[in-house]
């Protein structure tokens, strides 16, 4: 009877992972945005009529969600 309660346990754990997580979902960063030359994104999170994008020259990027544009650069002081 244990077994057959584990069973259906990991069965029902299995089902919901599924339904929750069906596929990786939009593609991450937009495909019309133009970072500078040279930076790679490592980091993009979206917000309200905009979305950031995190380099990997310490720097943030934050975008104007519908055209586009970089409303503002934010650069990272790191401690030393």
């Amino acid at each position: 009877m244990l077994t057959a309660t584990m069973i259906g346990g990991l069965l029902v754990l299995i089902v919901l992972f599924v339904t929750r997580f069906p596929d990786s979902g939009p593609s991450p960063l937009p495909d019309s945005v133009t970072l500078p030359d040279g930076t790679k994104p490592i980091a993009v999170t979206y917000g309200p009529g905009w979305y950031a994008v995190v380099t990997d020259g310490n720097e943030i990027l934050i975008f104007d969600r519908d055209d586009h544009a970089l409303i503002q650069s934010v650069t990272i002081l790191t401690a030393k």
